[in-house]
């Protein structure tokens, strides 16, 4: 353990002399008030120290001690329904602590409780061989979380005692017997968050993780272990979208990070998620969740802590073989953090005062998503997806972090605030999104919803492509130099973006579509638009077909009942059917 004294202060960042044992990335103690930081850089005897608190009051002298360990989190039952800051202390231990709703510097809390209890239930007995990963017995952390108690990396050996009970994650529950000698095994682990938890073999992503948003799931769909952008300006929908994919994204997990974000915004998530039902269990949202809150007037340098402190999290809950959605709102703060620091340590600066490793971090960050096989003998399947916003000033996505961002990731959700400003919901822009892993998930959806959904996502993409190129024309010359096929088409394409496209968050029925009734959508729409332009080849007239009584019903179909998709659909195919013979009858004549 190494010590030494302050030579200097700059905002977060303090220099210490006398640090020579001391190790990059240890946890330093700075000051009497014992403040929490993390050595950055080292010369000599010299450590530069980024400081997670404020800094105010601190002068040349006052002691710096270090831990000898890296930044780590504590990894055991606990953790779901748990709101942290940037560096793992639970919010609601520091306000019970100081009485304050402001974090009060150097207060020292644990990250789990140590006094709750929780039911421990062997899955081997005594002689058993064990390796890293394996899952040694269960808890029940909350009514939809089994928590699995796994053998930490790096350690094997035979269980010499294992015991049922009732157990806090500090007490013994197992004792194996390793060539280094006896291990103790308690409920708990923990792990330095720069670094990623090992696994055995990483999966090419071929599923789509399912979130009930239209335009996500069928334009621009992301994989299960997939990572994603969602850049925009301010008030384009960046938060709302994430609230989205977190309430209902086919995940069993979700870790929520609000990294340098308004702090309005984190309470909408603690007031929401515990009122929300749950889709898939029925019960509140909050049990299968973890908040990381580093809202805007918590300390900078926390921030550049805390999505490595939310994706440690959310790896561990990957390596128990489930399905984690983590959503980091936004990277564009961190980004800031990270170029503060660096302005602080005088390094030589890249494009807009970034320093020049901004891509680098970041590929580092977003690496860390994926769908891998995991450790122990199990073979268990755990998958990790990464959403990450992005706030460029003006919404100009050609400033470093938006392109940093775009070629690490492989589905960009563009949000635009034109369509925001129409009130159109999700802001996603169709013509400038995309998604690389299409491909990839052609087989699945073609073989677990229907054979030619592909062909149909494929046409709506398509018709809203020739939408813009005659929406230029219509601009130049006007709607009457279109030709009536011609105005079918925009007919058409505006039937997707205000009856497929635009979904109702807050309706209680519209905020989700399945994969079922999003295939019905797209049939109807596509229905109208064939049946449509077979009537006009018969001599329909156009302004009558554009007129039709049931456009509406297939604008209303959204509305549908999750149980009625079916019955619903045929209703209003048959009523297309019907007024497009009658229209026909009505020209004969």
């Amino acid at each position: 353990m190494s010590k030494g004294i302050i030579k200097k202060v700059a905002g977060p960042l303090v220099v210490a002399t006398g640090m020579r044992d001391a190790n990059m990335f240890d946890v330093v103690r700075v000051s009497e008030r014992r403040l929490i930081g993390e050595i950055i850089e080292m010369h000599g005897d010299e450590a530069s120290v980024q400081v997670y608190e404020e800094t105010s009051g601190l002068g040349p002298g006052a002691p710096v001690e270090s831990t000898g360990m890296p930044l780590s989190v504590e990894l055991g039952p606990g953790l779901i329904q748990s709101i942290y800051d940037g560096i793992q202390r639970p919010l609601d231990d520091i306000l019970s602590a100081t009485g304050s709703n402001l974090l009060t510097r150097g207060v020292e809390v644990p990250s789990l409780k140590r006094h709750i209890k929780w039911h421990f239930t062997p899955l081997l007995a005594e002689g058993d061989e064990v390796e890293e990963g394996d899952v040694i017995g269960t808890v029940q952390e909350t009514a939809v979380v089994l928590h699995k108690i796994m053998v930490p990396p790096g350690i094997s050996g035979r269980i010499k005692e294992i015991r049922e009970g009732d157990f806090t994650v500090t007490d013994q529950v197992c004792l194996l017997e390793t060539e280094a000698g006896e291990r103790p095994l308690t409920l708990m682990q923990k792990w330095p968050v720069r670094k990623g938890r090992p696994y055995k073999k990483k999966m090419s992503p071929t599923q789509p993780l399912i979130t009930g948003q239209r335009v996500v799931d069928t334009m621009f769909p992301i994989a299960k272990g997939g990572v994603a952008a969602v850049p925009g300006p301010f008030g384009s929908g960046k938060t709302v979208i994430q609230h989205q994919l977190a309430k209902w994204a086919d995940a069993d997990i979700v870790v929520y990070i609000g990294c340098g974000e308004r702090g309005n915004e984190m309470t909408d998530v603690l007031n929401e998620f515990p009122e929300l039902k749950d889709p898939k269990t029925g019960r509140s949202l909050m049990e299968r969740t973890v908040l990381i809150a580093n809202t805007s007037d918590m300390p900078v340098a926390a921030r550049e802590a805390s999505i490595y402190t939310g994706i440690t999290v959310a790896e561990y809950f990957r390596d128990m073989g489930y399905s984690v959605a983590l959503m980091a709102d936004s990277t564009s703060r961190w980004a800031e953090a990270l170029r503060e620091m660096s302005g602080r340590l005088q390094e030589m600066p890249g494009e807009e005062g970034y320093p020049a490793y901004l891509g680098s971090r970041l590929a580092q960050f977003y690496e860390r998503a994926g769908m891998v096989e995991t450790l122990g003998r199990e073979g268990r399947t755990g998958a990790l997806s990464v959403i990450g916003a992005v706030s460029p000033a003006g919404g100009d996505i050609s400033e470093p972090v938006s392109q940093a961002t775009l070629r690490i990731v492989k589905v960009f959700w563009s949000l635009d605030s034109a369509l925001a400003y129409r009130r159109h919901f999700p802001a996603i822009n169709w013509l400038t999104s995309y998604s690389l892993y299409l491909d990839n998930m052609e087989d699945w959806f073609n073989g677990n919803v229907y054979g030619d959904w592909m062909e149909c996502r494929n046409r709506l993409m398509r018709l809203l492509q020739e939408e813009s190129e005659l929406q230029e024309i219509v601009q130049l010359v006007g709607m009457d130099a279109l030709s009536a096929p011609e105005r079918l088409k925009l007919e058409a394409a505006r039937s997707i973006r205000e009856d497929f496209l635009h979904q109702n968050s807050f309706h209680e029925i519209d905020t989700y579509t399945s994969l079922e009734k999003q295939y019905r959508m797209m049939q109807l729409v596509l229905a109208y638009y064939d049946e449509a332009a077979a009537a006009l080849a018969k001599g329909a007239d156009i302004e009558a077909l554009v007129g039709l009584a049931v456009r509406e019903e297939i604008g209303r179909y959204k509305y549908t009942p999750e149980g009625a998709v079916s019955a619903a659909y045929e209703e209003v195919r048959g009523a297309l059917k019907a007024e497009l013979d009658a229209l026909l009858r009505k020209e004969d004549e």
